[in-house]
């Protein structure tokens, strides 16, 4: 049976997102492990309300807006080197999601 582990990292730096990933990457390659991507998605511009009081009516400034980027990897097999991939520290920044996926061979039950 074949794992593959599936890494999501998003940030709103894009700097700091592209540097982690390049690490990870070139860290994959040195253990030999098979890597699929990264694939960027588009960039999210979302907007979080600000209002001028925390009760009643008072208005609201115009909404604070930011941008989210976002990078996925697929580490296909080699267990210990999705292991350590996973488990390592990531900036304060930088939020991973890490899935697992199993991949039986054609025709086992």
């Amino acid at each position: 049976m074949t794992f593959v582990t599936k890494l999501t990292l998003q940030s709103g730096d894009r700097a700091v997102l592209d540097d982690v990933v390049s690490t990870i990457a070139t860290l994959v390659e040195r253990k030999g492990a098979e890597l699929k991507g990264p694939h960027p998605k588009p960039p999210r511009t979302l907007g979080v309300p600000q209002h001028k009081r925390t009760i009643g009516e008072g208005g609201s400034f115009s909404p604070w807006r930011y941008t989210v980027y976002t990078r996925t990897l697929e580490i296909v097999g080699h267990d210990a080197v999705a292991r350590l991939v996973a488990e390592r520290s990531f900036p304060d920044g930088v939020h991973v999601e890490v899935e697992l996926e199993q991949i039986r061979p054609m025709g086992s039950a």
